[in-house]
């Protein structure tokens, strides 16, 4: 199996048949929920990056995993991840 590489911002399309979603009746929201809820299970994702990847905020994607006893993967990624997100925000006065 290769590795590809992506530009960070490219996004991929991917066909699917509509007969084989209405069959297990989802919506292509609901498949980007299972794909991320799976990559993340695999320690494949960070949660920001499996939140992401589900077009959802990092504490509703938070909730969907909770509701299925999944637990949080927390480890120096993310926090790097974590860190740099923070950074780039814009700072507030106090």
């Amino acid at each position: 199996m290769a590795v590809v590489s992506w530009a960070m911002n490219a996004t991929l399309s991917l066909d699917l048949p509509a007969e084989a979603l209405a069959s297990a009746h989802m919506t292509l929201e609901d498949i980007r929920l299972e794909l991320a809820i799976l990559l993340f299970r695999q320690d494949r994702l960070s949660l920001g990056k499996a939140a992401e990847l589900a077009l959802l905020p990092v504490g509703v994607f938070q909730n969907h995993l909770s509701s299925r006893k999944i637990g949080p993967h927390y480890d120096a990624v993310d926090a790097l991840e974590d860190a740099a997100v923070l950074a780039a925000l814009p700072r507030q006065l106090t």
